[in-house]
């Protein structure tokens, strides 16, 4: 499979698992009145764990991993990440909430620029500013309307771009099945580990409680869509490089948007639905590049070195 070919891929995967991500926030949003954010994070990786067990069990995966250090930082990040975002809910709108978490592929093709050396075009740079301007449509944030609550995505949006950068650098040499195990059992251990140590603190946020059955229900359905969405993201990440995917997040937004109005009513305005038209088009500009590539790859039998 030629190196255009396995971006468009790589794309196809990401699309799928972006819509699909949402749905974790709308469920830790759903549960946020009777479950703390902590507690929703944990349950987010014990069922990740446990779904994934079966797997690594079977193909003999389960050791030591040889970067053990850098599956453990990405664990403490994606908990970092989530639990920022699911505090977040507590106080946003779920599109809200998603959109300011969206200067992350803004920052994360920067900083693979810096850390793991991709080169990119100003054409996909100019396609994921404009992404961005799309977010900030959307929310028009200022800190009259919103408050502090605003910054619980943008933390998040920083942990996760970390994250993303350790991702991309593990998953060259890693199985994206045992690397997504070991993400949500150190995830888990972190996790427990913060939830144990503020046990007498009455931290609202880390609260721990008994969930009723139905509760249960739809925090494990929560780990499984986590699970799915995560792998696909991994498997993406797998054939293309950091700054060709970063756009196609901003389809979470979509996703978000729908289940903000189905379960809450959240209804978008008309900018909000003018910055989905931009977000859209600046992914959908970013596919038409990578088509151009393949075609030219194609024809001429080789690729360049820097991708437009």
């Amino acid at each position: 499979m030629s190196q255009n070919q396995q971006v468009t891929r790589a794309i196809g995967l990401m699309i799928p698992a972006m819509l699909m991500l949402p749905g974790i926030d709308a469920i830790a949003k759903w549960l946020s009145g009777s479950i703390s954010a902590g507690q929703v994070t944990w349950c987010r990786f014990l069922f990740q764990t446990l779904f994934l067990l079966p797997f690594i069990l079977q193909a003999g995966r389960l050791r030591v991993p040889s970067s053990l250090w850098l599956h453990a930082a990405r664990g403490a990040l994606l908990v970092a990440a989530t639990l920022f975002f699911f505090s977040g809910l507590v106080y946003l709108p779920l599109a809200d909430a998603i959109s300011i978490f969206f200067v992350e592929p803004l920052m994360v093709t920067i900083l693979s620029a810096i850390f793991l050396k991709e080169t990119f075009g100003w054409r996909r740079l100019v396609a994921i500013v404009i992404g961005f301007i799309g977010a900030l449509i959307i929310i028009r944030p200022t800190f009259a309307e919103i408050g502090w609550a605003a910054m619980y995505p943008v933390f998040a949006a920083v942990c996760f771009s970390f994250y993303i950068l350790l991702t991309r650098k593990l998953v060259a040499r890693e199985d994206p099945i045992q690397l997504q195990f070991y993400a949500g059992m150190f995830g888990l251990a972190v996790c427990s580990a913060l939830l144990i140590g503020t046990s007498g603190l009455e931290i609202r946020s880390l609260a721990v409680v008994q969930p009723t059955l139905s509760e249960w229900g739809l925090l494990c359905g929560l780990g499984l869509i986590g699970t799915v969405g995560h792998l696909l993201v991994v498997h993406a990440f797998k054939h293309a490089p950091v700054s060709v995917l970063a756009p196609f997040q901003y389809v979470e937004i979509i996703g978000s948007t729908i289940l903000g109005l189905l379960l809450f009513g959240d209804f978008p305005d008309g900018a909000t639905w003018m910055g989905i038209l931009i977000i859209v088009g600046s992914g959908i500009y970013v596919f038409h590049r990578e088509a151009i590539m393949n075609a030219s790859e194609a024809q001429v039998g080789n690729s360049p070195s820097i991708r437009q």
